[in-house]
């Protein structure tokens, strides 16, 4: 079982989408978890992410959780959403290094390493967010 954590700032916009894109690819031996830097605890996701993952026939009841030690631990790969997000989870859990990488990073990207955060942004920037982290993640599975 391959266990991969999609990280975030507040784990209710980008992380949930690319846990619920991965989840919806069906894919054995894998089981999929998203985290906040900065999460409060048992927020839902976004209206709009709940939303356009409706619009993709994508269900996922989604309940926020914030990074933790625990979490690092369980994880066998860690795929942020930017930079600043990897070097925070290298900072606070220096053992993490090897198995952190930001999305883009992973999936082959070697420019411009951030997915913009739609937080706040209208539903089209979500679903742009959204066709991205698919295009991403798709890469992403031919590395795992």
């Amino acid at each position: 079982m391959k266990r991969i954590l999609f990280v975030c700032t507040g784990n209710t916009c980008r992380s949930p989408m690319a846990e619920a894109i991965l989840k919806s690819k069906k894919i054995d031996g894998l089981e999929v978890k998203s985290a906040g830097i900065y999460a409060a605890t048992g927020s839902e996701a976004s209206a709009h992410a709940k939303k356009v993952l409706e619009d993709h026939h994508i269900e996922h009841n989604h309940s926020s959780n914030m990074l933790t030690l625990a979490s690092v631990h369980w994880a066998d790969l860690i795929l942020t959403m930017t930079g600043s997000h990897k070097n925070v989870i290298l900072q606070q859990y220096p053992e993490t290094a090897g198995k952190v990488f930001t999305l883009k990073e992973f999936s082959g990207v070697a420019y411009d390493v951030d997915v913009v955060d739609p937080f706040g942004g209208s539903v089209e920037i979500y679903q742009e967010t959204y066709q991205e982290l698919d295009r991403l993640i798709t890469k992403a599975i031919e590395k795992m």
